[in-house]
């Protein structure tokens, strides 16, 4: 790692009897200009000390998305629809490679060099607001709060009826399940900002964190997927990243319609013929004078409904028969005779509420779900498969959050500059509240002039942050998806649909305790299925750091430098900007947790992630063919990469959106 060399005034804009250039808008300052320093050079004895924003942001990765996309997708589907994944990843690569390209040319975060392009930072202020907003929605914060009151209570909390009594300080409380959750989400909340206030530099904080989880996380889940995860759940998951053109479809197991179970048709392995099972979600919303309404028969109509009143509050049901009350059963046909069967429960449980799902075979799970590949029906001439858009959101959710999504790779830029890398060197970094009074930042990038001497220094760090992205970050990613990947597939059936979406992060918890309880005895099982509810809060608390500081710091550095009024300041007065900043987002996130459910948080979040990055991505291409010299920008497989993916992102953020309003 260099060192980091006293900040330059905004006012050195000239080394030698050169000039520093001044592209794009004019609302912007200046560059200063100075030497590139050298890069340092990689040994397996610092090995070390050459990691750099790919520790944090991969820690950060490391079971985030597959923790919680993970009960919903791959206990459904498998690893069938993992390639999604792959796209995603590989194409953040590209993308966080040409961010730091900016950034060690200039010493300023992508997010600046964006501000620096026509119209102007007052508008590209307003987009990158709205584009960020996702930001906002604290997700990992209420999602980790599920295995910490499962910790406290010893149950899965039910959020909708539980009841606890706790003792605090000799106090007894009497609060609900559903409040118990919230509040744990405010306090973990609150406690990932912590790690933003001490320690000098924010980025060491954030890396000490992220290399203490990615070791705890990472062996822990390797123990599990050695001893008790079977080959063929390796090979799924690990193939399923190459599966490309798997899409989620609808369909009974008996495809030759023979009425036997042959060979290739046991999706679930359940060792029976299964047939298509409806869910019970309100697919239609409320029109008019219309309730919202079920699609039992699978027609595309909504079903007669009528509305009941529960303990609950008021709910909707499906009444068929026209009598005016809700039906407790219901006829269908599932062998394409003709003929209804049933009838079915639509309440088995006898909770007072409409299932998840109809459950025919009566086994727990949904039947019915699989996968297709579209190139296969191509290649054989069938129809394209007729894909299940149920899941369009939870997939555009795996998408989103495979790897770092949204915005949220930004960042990469900012600790590339804080590390002290390329003409980050020149710039200074942010430092903590408490404990950084030596540490500044320019208001003003640096940049360096393309010669014979600087350009093989530039080309030794552009190889090193491409060793950062590609043995740092990458393999995070995909193996910080493919181990919580192993939990879903090993220790839930197949189909398995989440009811209760508080619960969604501590699915897992049962089947392992179950599984290493029947091996080691009861104690080892119960220490594990803790270890699972742990390794869970783990994955989701500490990656809170990550977030909030990354959609604090973007708008930290365009503010130090595009505001006028804050270019004045002192240069170590950035700690105080950070502070305000940090205030608002705090009163912001505590806000979302009061108003939404994580699920609810998840989706809004994610949604809005891929169209943020899909435009981020073709924003950056103009910022680096625009603002860099041309013998420092992207070649032309870098621009079709970057150009692709935010093509895809974009996409994908469109099906989501118009799955979620069709």
């Amino acid at each position: 790692m260099t060192e980091q060399a006293p900040v330059a005034s905004a006012a050195t804009s000239t080394a030698g009897d050169s000039t520093a250039p001044w592209p794009g808008s004019h609302q912007m300052p200046r560059w200063n200009l100075n030497e590139l320093p050298a890069a340092p050079r990689f040994t397996w004895k610092n090995w070390a000390m050459m990691l750099g924003p790919g520790l944090v942001l991969g820690g950060a990765a490391i079971g985030g998305g597959e923790w919680l996309t993970g009960p919903m997708v791959t206990a459904r589907y498998g690893g069938g629809l993992l390639w999604l994944a792959t796209l995603s990843i590989l194409g953040q690569v590209i993308y966080n490679l040409e961010i730091s390209r900016y950034t060690l040319y200039t010493g300023e975060p992508i997010f600046t060099g964006k501000f620096r392009t026509p119209p102007g930072p007052m508008v590209w202020v307003l987009v990158y607001l709205l584009l960020d907003f996702g930001s906002v929605f604290p997700y990992l914060a209420a999602f980790a709060a599920t295995p910490l009151a499962t910790i406290i209570l010893g149950e899965v909390p039910t959020a909708a009826t539980g009841q606890a009594m706790l003792q605090l300080f000799g106090t007894r409380i009497d609060i609900s399940h559903e409040e118990l959750l919230r509040y744990l989400g405010y306090a973990i909340f609150l406690g990932a900002l912590v790690p933003l206030i001490f320690g000098g530099k924010v980025f060491n904080a954030l890396k000490v964190v992220m290399g203490v989880k990615i070791v705890l996380v990472l062996g822990f889940l390797l123990v599990l997927g050695v001893f008790y995860s079977q080959p063929s759940t390796w090979t799924e998951i690990f193939s399923g990243f190459v599966r490309f053109g798997n899409v989620p479809v609808r369909q009974i197991e008996d495809s030759n319609g023979n009425g036997v179970l042959d060979p290739g048709e046991d999706w679930d392995g359940d060792g029976r013929l299964d047939t298509e099972e409806p869910l019970l979600d309100l697919v239609f919303p409320a029109s008019g004078f219309k309730p919202p309404a079920t699609d039992i028969d699978l027609d595309g109509q909504p079903d007669p409904m009528v509305a009941v009143s529960t303990e609950n509050g008021r709910e909707y049901w499906p009444d068929f028969d026209g009598d005016g009350q809700a039906d407790s059963h219901v006829a269908l046909d599932i062998n394409g005779d003709g003929v209804p069967d049933g009838p079915f429960a639509l309440d088995a449980d006898q909770d007072g509420r409409l299932d998840a799902f109809i459950d025919i075979d009566q086994d727990g799970i949904r039947d019915g779900d699989n996968v297709q590949n579209i190139f296969a029906a191509l290649f054989a001439g069938r129809p394209l498969p007729k894909i299940d858009w149920s899941m369009i959101a939870f997939l555009s959710a795996l998408v989103a959050i495979s790897g770092s999504g949204g915005l949220s790779n930004t960042p990469i830029s900012n600790y590339t500059r804080d590390q002290g890398w390329g003409m980050g060197h020149h710039v200074g970094a942010i430092p903590s509240i408490v404990g950084g009074q030596d540490i500044q930042l320019s208001h003003v990038g640096t940049v360096f002039e393309p010669n014979s001497e600087s350009l093989p220094r530039w080309k030794r760090w552009y190889k090193h942050i491409v060793r950062d992205q590609l043995i740092v970050w990458m393999p995070a990613c995909f193996f910080g998806l493919a181990l919580p990947s192993l939990l879903s597939v090993e220790f839930l059936d197949r189909g398995t649909v989440v009811d209760d979406q508080w619960a969604a992060a501590v699915l897992t918890a049962d089947g392992v305790e179950s599984t290493v309880g029947t091996s080691w005895g009861t104690q080892w099982g119960a220490c594990f299925g803790f270890l699972t509810l742990f390794c869970g809060f783990l994955v989701l608390a500490p990656s809170m750091s990550t977030s909030a500081d990354g959609v604090i710091r973007r708008w930290v550095d365009v503010f130090w430098t595009a505001s006028p009024r804050l270019r004045q300041m002192n240069p170590r007065a950035i700690r105080y900007v950070y502070f305000v900043v940090l205030a608002v987002y705090t009163l912001m996130g505590l806000m979302m947790l009061c108003l939404e459910k994580p699920e609810s948080l998840l989706l809004i979040a994610t949604t809005i992630y891929n169209f943020a990055l899909g435009i981020s991505c073709i924003h950056t291409l103009v910022v680096n063919c625009w603002l860099l010299p041309k013998e420092l920008q992207p070649n032309w497989f870098s621009k079709l990469a970057l150009g692709s993916t935010g093509l895809f992102f974009f996409a994908v953020a469109c099906l989501s959106t118009l799955a979620k309003f069709s």
